[in-house]
């Protein structure tokens, strides 16, 4: 068997070797040292968690709750019967807080290297051979990891736009809108996506003016268009302003402050824009620099992601590749499936990752959610469908709490009532979301979830109405 070939003495072959240590690579590490596979995992950074524990999902969130608790202490504690005399912010002691969290997430994945015997590599990883990795290692020096499978985890990086240059102080990337030392006074977004959305509310409830410069037509393109509106419009009562179908030309940060020059999408009249930080988050593109895939011979598409098989394998044998190196969401959650389902390809068993049913969360406040097709997508098919909807004003949890923005929208086919997605503005629809994902896992129609009991009073009941409405009449509206 497997453990009894990985562990033999005299032989420093690995069974897997995973290049990259973020979400994808650390998860699908473990995951082979627990089937009993011989493994090596080599990271760049020094600390383990990649882009997502480092600097993406896990300190943005931190930023996101403590910046929600200033604007909640500021804004609503006096209707609660809450009296605070001032509430000011402290931003060196909120970035500390967020470095903590991180920290000893960070030292967590080593510990879970530890237990699960993982031997971890901290070096710049790339191929000499199919079955062998040179690591320039981080204290200077240089070994070679030999592996009969080799897993390439590499993530991705921010997308860059043409002629601005990010130094991470005037001009950020979200790396470093995690770090501004002060809250900016004018901040301006480029790029739309959740990650501007998320990173603009941090720094919007901490007192900067925020506009965002999106060249799209549209926020967040996944996202179902009757969400969208809805959502736009909550971010804007915020105070966010939205510059849609816009282009930067140029940046100049030579001044006091930096000028954008912006014109219309399709071409027009030049206008200028002053801001004392921008946040570049136009996206991110695959990270692959320095691996020499061309001297293996690994396939690539047009945008750099590796290309392959349902079963993670590139078209070079014992290479496989997974996360946001691939096609796909670039997400997360995604990466840690890929991972788990490759290795269990690996050691001869069977995974599967269902790139339809990867939900999508915005973090913002309310959040939105989502899974599964858009009503746009559902139409495309040309498929009979039904929509129910249900607004959160009418949820006797979200009245109680005050915080009743939002509605919940399922789409079912019309014949069948099985659901085929599910749309959430709320208050924690990152949460609420996941009874739709397994909904959609097991093809379940809207009279499911509809005749499932829910717990009273909660946010989930809103998802219950929603297909009461679907397939029926909801109870409360």
């Amino acid at each position: 068997g497997y453990s009894a070939r990985g562990f033999a003495s005299g032989s420093d072959d690995n069974d897997v070797v995973v290049i990259g240590g973020g979400p994808g690579g650390y998860v699908a590490a473990i995951k082979a040292a627990q089937l009993g596979l011989k493994t090596t995992c080599i990271e760049k950074r020094g600390t383990l968690g990649g882009t997502c524990l480092n600097v993406g999902c896990i300190p943005s969130k931190a930023l996101l709750h403590s910046s929600h608790l200033y604007h909640e202490a500021k804004h609503t504690f006096p209707s609660h019967g809450v009296k605070v005399s001032s509430v000011e912010v402290d931003v060196a002691a909120m970035l500390a807080q967020k470095d903590k969290v991180v920290g000893n997430f960070t030292k967590g994945i080593e510990g879970l290297f530890k237990k699960n015997k993982v031997n971890y590599v901290k070096g710049y990883g790339k191929f000499i051979s199919p079955s062998q990795v040179s690591v320039d290692t981080l204290d200077g020096g240089n070994t070679v990891v030999k592996g009969k499978n080799i897993i390439i985890a590499t993530g991705s990086d921010v997308k860059n736009l043409p002629g601005i240059t990010v130094d991470e102080e005037r001009i950020v990337s979200s790396t470093g809108a995690l770090s501004l030392k002060d809250v900016p006074k004018k901040l301006v977004v480029i790029g739309a996506g959740y990650i501007g959305l998320e990173m603009g509310s941090v720094w919007g409830r901490l007192g900067s003016e925020v506009t965002v410069v999106e060249f799209a037509p549209d926020i967040v393109p996944a996202m179902d268009s009757e969400i969208r509106k809805q959502f736009q419009r909550s971010l804007e009562k915020q105070g966010m302003k939205f510059k849609l179908k816009t282009k930067v030309v140029s940046v100049d940060n030579t001044g006091n402050s930096v000028k954008l020059t912006l014109e219309p999408s399709a071409g027009g009249e030049q206008t200028i824009l002053e801001a004392d930080v921008v946040l570049v988050s136009a996206g991110r593109v695959p990270f692959t620099a320095g691996l020499q895939l061309e001297k293996i011979g690994v396939e690539t598409d047009k945008g750099g992601r590796i290309l392959v098989d349902k079963k993670f394998s590139t078209n070079v044998a014992g290479v496989f590749a997974i996360g946001d190196v691939i096609p796909g969401p670039m997400l997360a959650h995604k990466a840690e499936d890929d991972g788990i389902a490759c290795v269990e390809y690996i050691a001869g068993r069977e995974g599967h990752v269902d790139y339809d049913l990867v939900p999508g969360v915005v973090y913002t406040d309310p959040e939105v959610a989502y899974v599964g097709k858009t009503e746009e997508q559902v139409k495309g098919t040309g498929v009979e469908y039904r929509v129910g909807k249900f607004p959160l004003m009418a949820n006797s949890r979200a009245k109680a709490i005050d915080n009743a923005e939002g509605l919940v929208k399922i789409i079912a086919e019309k014949e069948s009532d099985k659901i085929l997605g599910v749309h959430i503005m709320a208050a924690n629809a990152g949460e609420l979301i996941h009874e739709a994902c397994l909904a959609l896992q097991y093809g379940a129609s809207s009279e499911d979830i509809a005749r499932t009991c829910h717990a009273h009073p909660t946010l989930s009941e809103a998802l219950k109405e929603a297909a009461m409405a679907t397939y029926d009449k909801a109870i409360h509206i």
